[in-house]
């Protein structure tokens, strides 16, 4: 016990290849390593798209953190302060209980939750799809409308449940409508007879003025005529201005009937942030090239909820919240803190992005791996191949390879499992972002 404990906070991509790193580099007694989650899985987020349209079971894309992880301490529950003068976390475990947790080393890697404005209706109305749960209960809510559309017989009724809006032009907004698009079209063409395909309607909107503008304006181009292709809606330079039960009301003065919007309009840092009064950036935490954060012994920042100055690109800009660059800072990390408990120097976090996927469903899909525009079969190879490298588990990556066979052969399954039948599943019931405490409430629990 007298070894230093170095805390984890968070497993996504940063959190967990911190812990594998420290594990492979520290000896036993070295030090002790605990991760405190509330999920013992480590959610590959590249792939939930995949998960709400049926194709990938949710195992397939939430390896068991026990079989990424041997010697590191699991705490079930979430960090919901931090008073880095007492070097305490507050921890909020999955019962309820809040529970002190000391640490010698913070490694914070809480990650993002959903970006929202104050528009009304939004947080009573719009579904998510950044937890495994929302991408599972999105699932059921599609598949459920259809249903409900097909049994009615009143027309306005029918109209808005087959009016589907999804909000964010990037990866995650895009991929969502995609797949889901192929997943209705199916569904009515199938085992809805009384469906007309051409009623079921999708709607992708983005303020920006250019779809996944990350991909550049030749990939972007092409991604968005596949999609309007395929019937795809895109209302670019437009938002939402408001929402209720029935009907979304966009900016430029369209209303659209319909009981489905889903919100992917960006990632905020998470608001564990606040709780430790350092300087951030655009409301991730300032972080040194080497992850520490000034003013705040022993605690280091990475992932998405840390600025970590991006010295690949070398023009005073921070490394953007990516799934890459979270599981290379994580390995990073667990080497300068090895280094620093040896008395050894830290080096600075230093990558070049590796390129990008985005996976449209069936054939299409637009990739740029190391600067190379792909589109088609070629981008869809490079993007599946890409997401089974980047599984951490042998058992994810025969479980996705075998679902992605399966949906090749058998087509899609359109089975409700019933979860959260009874509540509308939206923001404010999955990602809990009202738990968290101030510095003052921080500091009068671990300050006595």
């Amino acid at each position: 016990m007298d070894a230093p404990n170095i805390v984890i906070v968070g497993a996504g991509f940063a959190g967990v290849e911190a812990a594998r790193g420290l594990e492979r580099a520290l000896l036993p007694g070295e030090a002790r390593i605990t991760l405190v989650s509330p999920t013992d899985y480590q959610l590959y987020l590249p792939l939930l798209p995949h998960v709400a349209a049926g194709i990938l079971t949710p195992q397939s894309v939430a390896p068991s953190l026990r079989r990424l992880l041997r010697r590191t301490v699991l705490v079930p529950g979430g960090v919901v302060g931090v008073d880095p003068g007492a070097k305490m976390c507050v921890v909020r475990k999955i019962t309820g209980e809040l529970v002190d947790l000391s640490y010698d080393y913070l490694v914070l890697t809480p990650g993002s939750v959903t970006r929202t404005f104050d528009i009304p209706g939004l947080l009573n109305e719009a579904r998510g799809m950044k937890t495994l749960a929302q991408a599972v209960y999105l699932r059921d809510h599609v598949i459920a409308q259809l249903d409900l559309a097909a049994a009615t017989l009143d027309e306005e009724e029918r109209a808005a449940r087959l009016q589907f809006v999804v909000v964010g032009g990037g990866y995650a907004g895009t991929e969502t409508a995609a797949t889901l698009q192929r997943l209705t079209t199916a569904a009515a063409k199938r085992y809805h007879p009384r469906l007309d395909p051409r009623l079921i309607k999708w709607h992708l909107v983005d303020i920006a003025p250019k779809l996944l503008p990350e991909l550049g304006e030749k990939l972007g181009t092409s991604a968005m005529r596949m999609l309007m292709e395929r019937g795809m809606r895109i209302s670019l330079k437009t938002s939402v201005a408001s929402v209720t039960e029935d009907y979304v009301t966009l900016t430029d003065g369209r209303v659209l009937p319909s009981r489905t919007l889903v919100w992917t309009a960006g990632v905020a840092a998470s608001p564990l942030v606040d709780s430790l009064g350092a300087e951030t950036v655009h409301g991730r935490l300032l972080a040194q090239p080497d992850f520490r954060v000034l003013g705040l012994d022993g605690v280091f920042a990475l992932g998405d909820a840390a600025a970590v100055p991006d010295l690949a690109k070398g023009d005073g800009s921070y490394c953007v919240p990516t799934a890459q660059h979270a599981a290379r800072q994580g390995r990073h990390a667990a080497k300068n803190l090895t280094a620093l408990l040896r008395g050894e120097p830290m080096t600075p976090y230093k990558h070049k992005d590796l390129g990008l996927v985005v996976d449209l469903g069936g054939r299409d899909a637009v990739s740029k791996p190391l600067g190379i525009d792909l589109k088609g079969v070629p981008a869809q190879v490079v993007a599946r191949g890409y997401h089974l490298y980047a599984l951490r588990t042998g058992a994810a990556r025969f479980r996705t390879g075998a679902n992605w066979l399966l949906k090749a052969v058998a087509g899609y399954d359109f089975v409700r499992t019933g979860f959260l039948a009874d509540r509308k599943g939206t923001l404010r019931d999955f990602e809990h972002t009202d738990v968290y405490l101030t510095p003052e409430e921080v500091a009068a629990r671990t300050r006595y």
